[in-house]
């Protein structure tokens, strides 16, 4: 399930040095505008204590956790929809994402230029926002004018349908608004999907602070608490610098005092990635066993026979049934055999919606 998180910026607000401790694959972190140019890529480890518990208890031969994509996008400016800088280039990756995690700078440090001059995190995000808003208006326009006539005519009621929605589109974008923002039913979500726009995809705000404010934040952080207070976006607080530092130091127990000096209890790091999981819709089920204990991806929401589908798609095509035991169930009983003696072990068919951190095992026939 190849899905991507964009990693998206002005220049110079960390969006590298994020990236860098996030993945083994090193993107250049350097002062000065566009020190990415191609997107990076870095598949990410989703910190998952559910699974190491499970492991504790069969003492599997192998363990696989769940995995998210990271894309590392080149640095975007003023114009960016206009071509400016590498505009272009910047929304065609950023197209090929399905989230998008906003890095916003919320320090203050005199040796790192900012490409405006000044920090200021609400500019910043007006900045890109602007930008995508109006790549997304040119595309919807373009659209308007090729439905525009089957849509009045009436003849063709789908045509109709996706006309009004765009006219709704037009005018949030108009108004500085997102696209996001506007509330689809299934008919009208499948109508606009070849429409790839740009602000409708799920944003998460990283406000990169210094080591100083990593646990409470600081005063460019409530400037953007208070501009994103009627997104419904969440926004999370990290000191990129000090997590690059933290990522450095070879053991768990020196990576675990560091943030106890700096007085968090988890990284940055660590529930940046879980968020963005999250962003993307995800959840977990878990197979285990002495062979092998893995962490299985789906979207949330998905029937049992779809989550079958990530294993094989022959498990989805010929499901029969699932076994289902709960996370909870199997860690205080300790094994399967004494799930199913407590008649804790439920027999789900396909109408069965999974349940994030359900332990399963797939019974098909193809």
């Amino acid at each position: 399930m190849a899905l991507q998180c964009g990693i998206v910026g002005l220049p110079n607000v960390g969006k590298s040095t994020l990236f860098n401790c996030l993945s083994n694959a090193k993107a250049q972190a350097a002062n000065f505008p566009f020190c990415t140019i191609e997107p990076n890529v870095g598949v990410i480890t989703v910190p998952d204590e559910r699974l190491i518990k499970l492991a504790d208890i069969d003492k599997p031969l192998k363990i696989v956790p769940a995995t998210v994509e990271i894309v590392d996008i080149a640095g975007l400016v003023k114009g960016a929809s206009k071509g400016e800088g590498l505009g272009n280039k910047f929304l065609a990756n950023i197209r090929d994402t399905d989230a998008i995690i906003h890095v916003l700078r919320c320090f203050d440090d005199e040796n790192v230029t900012h490409v405006d001059g000044s920090v200021d995190p609400v500019r910043d995000k007006e900045i890109i926002d602007a930008e995508l808003q109006l790549k997304d208006l040119e595309t919807v326009e373009t659209r308007i004018s090729r439905v525009e006539k089957m849509a009045k005519t009436g003849s063709d009621k789908s045509a109709k349908k996706l006309y009004e929605i765009l006219l709704e589109y037009k005018a949030l974008l108009q108004s500085g608004r997102s696209a996001r923002e506007l509330e689809l039913d299934e008919t009208g979500k499948a109508l606009c999907y070849d429409l790839h726009l740009l602000t409708v995809k799920p944003v998460l705000y990283v406000c990169n602070v210094d080591e100083a404010s990593a646990v409470n934040g600081n005063k460019y952080v409530d400037m953007v608490r208070e501009a994103v207070k009627n997104e419904g976006a969440q926004i999370l607080i990290v000191a990129a610098k000090t997590e690059a530092e933290i990522a450095e130091l070879e053991t768990y127990e020196e990576r675990q005092m560091f943030l106890e000096e700096v007085g968090l209890h988890e990284s940055g790091v660590s529930r940046l990635i879980k968020s963005a999981y999250a962003l993307l819709n995800l959840e977990t089920y878990f197979t285990t066993g002495k062979t092998e204990c893995r962490a299985w991806t789906y979207h949330k929401g998905s029937k049992a026979p779809q989550a079958a589908g990530v294993i094989h798609t022959d498990f989805e095509k010929g499901f029969i049934r699932a076994e289902v035991i709960k996370y909870a169930d199997y860690i205080a009983l300790g094994s399967e055999a004494a799930v199913k003696e407590a008649g804790k072990l439920a027999v789900e068919g396909k109408e069965y919606v999974v349940q994030d951190g359900d332990i399963m095992h797939f019974r098909f026939n193809v």
